[in-house]
């Protein structure tokens, strides 16, 4: 394979409602908050966004493919779970994640305290140096489902390259 195609760029995006009664985590880490995500597995946005982006980028379908929410065994399901079966699919294609950047849209609770926390552990999943790995925090400016308390949302981009063959 030519060098032109040595890097590929992967784009992923998730939202989840908020409800009580749930606890919330984002990117793995456990958020002091009343309110928590709904869906079917833990409902993480940051590591659904961060597995789509990852699968994207090695042309490998979404996480909706590889994990329904049809699927009885994914009910309350470990989001890190599907990272870890991700970045193995990408590994076997070929793959290795260089680097991760991504947004968290939330009104509240402020992030600024735990977006150390969630970049060491979005690391250590993706088996890549801290240092390239990005967390930012974003509020809906109380617009929208983000702004009004309603939902939380995440974005990730994921820069892959090719595992070179010895």
């Amino acid at each position: 394979m030519s060098d032109a195609f040595a890097f590929r760029v992967g784009l992923g995006h998730d939202t989840h409602r908020l409800v009580a009664g749930k606890p919330l985590l984002l990117g793995g880490v456990r958020i002091e908050y009343p309110l928590g995500l709904d869906g079917h597995s833990d409902a993480d946005v940051l590591l659904h966004a961060v597995t789509d982006a990852l699968l994207g980028a090695a042309g490998l379908g979404d996480i909706g493919e590889l994990f329904p929410d049809t699927d009885p065994q994914y009910q309350g399901a470990d989001s890190a779970r599907f990272l870890h079966e991700a970045l193995a699919r990408v590994k076997q294609a070929g793959w290795q994640p260089v680097n991760l950047d991504c947004t968290i849209h939330a009104q509240r609770p402020k992030l600024s305290a735990y977006k150390s926390q969630i970049k060491q552990h979005l690391a250590d999943l993706l088996q890549i140096p801290a240092d390239a790995v990005n967390v930012k925090a974003k509020t809906g400016e109380r617009v929208g489902p983000v702004g009004r308390e309603e939902a939380m949302c995440a974005d990730a981009v994921v820069l892959i390259h090719r595992i070179p063959i010895l």
